[in-house]
C-alpha cells in the first residue's frame, strides 16, 4: 500500500471535520451543489464516483472467470457469504442494533434510514481493495482475480433485487426506479467503460502500459472519494454535531458483521480444505464492502442528508484498520488452519495441485 493508502483512515478523519465545517461556513453552496440532480441522482457525485470505482474495476480481467473451477470450494464459500449470509446478517444486526438497542440514542426520524445505509453498503462485496487484503495474506492471485470477476457479474444482477428486498422488510419504501438508475449508473457503466479502457490500453502496450495508467488514475480515484466525502459531511454536520455518538453507534454492526462474515468463510474454507492461500482472500472478500457503491446509492436513493447516506460513509472510515484487523488474524493462524484434517487431505492428495501465491500483480 502506498503511504496515502496506509493511512487512508487518517484522511477520511480530516475530510469528516474539512466538510463539517464548510457546511457550517458555506450552506448555501452545498445546497446548490445538492439540487444538480436528475431522477433522484445527483451528477456530482455521479461524476466523483465514477472518478472513484472505473480505475478500480479496470484492474479487473474478466477472462479470469474461467478459473473459478480450479478453487471452486473457495468460490462457493466466498459466495454463500457474500450473497445468502452478509447482505441479511447485516439486516439482522441493523434491525437489532439500530432499531432496538440504540433505539434510545439516535434521531427517531432517521432510524430506518440508518438501517437502510447498513443493507446497501452490504449487499455489495468489495472489489479491487481486495486485491491489496489478498497480497498482504500471499492469497493465490488467479483466485481473488476470478472471485472478484464473478462478483462484479453478479452485482449487475443481484444488488437491486436484493437490496429490494431487504428495504421492503424493512417497511422502507423502495424507489425502484431510482435503484435501477443506480445499478446502471454504478456499476454497468463503469463495469463496461473500465473494460474497454483497459483493452484499449492492453493492445496498444501491453500489461506494463496498464499498470501506468493505473498508477495515474490511483490518486485521482482516491481523491474523488475523498471529495465526496466532504460534500457527504458537509450536508450531515448539523446532525453530527448535534449527535456526535451517532458515528460510534453505527459502527458497531459493522465492526461485528465484518469479523462474524470474515470467521465464517474463514472457518467454511477450512472445513471443506480449501488451502489457506484461497481461504485467506476468500475470508476477506466476504466481509469486505464495495463502500464507493454503497455510497452513491445511498445518496441516490435517500439524498445527502439521509441517515443511509452517514452509515455508508460510517464503512468507509472504518474499512482499512478493521480489514487489516482481518489481515493480521489470518496470517497469524495459518498454522492452525493448515493442521485441520480435511486441509491436510486436499493438500496430500496427489491430484490436487495448487499454485504457488505471487507476491506480484494480481489484477492483471
Amino acid at each position: 500500500m502506498s503511504l496515502f493508502e496506509r493511512f487512508l483512515t487518517l484522511w477520511v478523519a480530516l475530510c469528516i471535520v474539512a466538510g463539517i465545517a464548510l457546511g457550517q461556513a458555506f450552506p448555501a453552496v452545498f445546497q446548490a451543489v445538492g439540487s444538480i440532480e436528475i431522477a433522484h441522482v445527483n451528477l456530482p457525485v455521479a461524476l466523483l464516483i465514477w472518478l472513484m470505482v472505473i480505475p478500480m474495476l479496470a484492474k479487473i480481467d474478466f477472462a479470469a472467470l474461467h478459473r473459478v473451477k480450479e478453487h471452486w470450494r473457495g468460490i462457493g464459500v466466498t459466495l454463500f457469504v457474500n450473497w445468502a449470509v452478509k447482505p441479511f446478517s447485516m439486516a439482522l444486526l441493523g434491525w437489532l442494533f439500530v432499531g432496538y438497542l440504540f433505539r434510545p440514542l439516535l434521531p427517531a426520524e432517521q432510524l430506518n434510514s440508518y438501517i437502510a445505509g447498513l443493507i446497501i453498503l452490504a449487499a455489495a462485496p468489495c472489489t479491487a481493495m481486495v486485491f491489496v487484503w489478498s497480497q498482504l495474506t500471499r492469497g493465490e492471485p488467479h483466485f481473488t482475480l476470478s472471485q472478484v470477476a464473478l462478483n462484479d457479474v453478479l452485482m449487475v444482477f443481484a444488488f437491486a433485487p436484493i437490496v429490494g428486498l431487504l428495504l421492503g422488510l424493512s417497511a422502507i419504501t423502495v424507489p425502484w426506479q431510482t435503484l435501477l438508475l443506480s445499478v446502471v449508473l454504478y456499476i454497468v457503466i463503469p463495469v463496461v467503460t473500465a473494460q474497454i479502457l483497459r483493452h484499449q490500453r492492453v493492445a496498444r502496450g501491453g500489461h506494463a502500459a496498464l499498470d501506468r495508467l493505473l498508477a495515474t488514475l490511483q490518486p485521482v480515484s482516491l481523491m474523488a472519494l475523498l471529495a465526496t466525502l466532504v460534500l457527504l459531511f458537509a450536508f450531515q454536520g448539523e446532525q453530527i454535531l448535534a449527535q456526535p455518538t451517532v458515528i460510534a453507534l453505527l459502527a458497531v454492526p459493522i465492526l461485528i458483521q465484518v469479523y462474524f462474515n470474515a470467521g465464517l468463510a474463514y472457518l467454511l474454507n477450512r472445513a471443506t480444505g480449501e488451502v489457506h492461500c484461497v481461504a485467506a482472500p476468500s475470508a476477506l472478500i466476504g466481509a469486505s464492502n464495495f463502500f464507493e457503491l454503497a455510497v452513491a446509492a445511498a445518496i441516490s436513493l435517500f439524498g445527502f442528508k439521509s441517515g443511509a447516506a452517514l452509515a455508508t460513509v460510517v464503512g468507509v472510515l472504518v474499512e482499512v484498520p478493521v480489514m487489516l484487523s482481518v489481515v493480521r488474524i489470518v496470517n497469524g493462524t495459518r498454522g492452525w488452519y493448515d493442521r485441520g484434517a480435511a486441509v491436510r487431505r486436499n493438500a496430500s492428495s496427489p491430484e490436487r495441485s495448487t499454485v504457488v501465491p505471487q507476491a506480484g500483480r494480481a489484477g492483471s
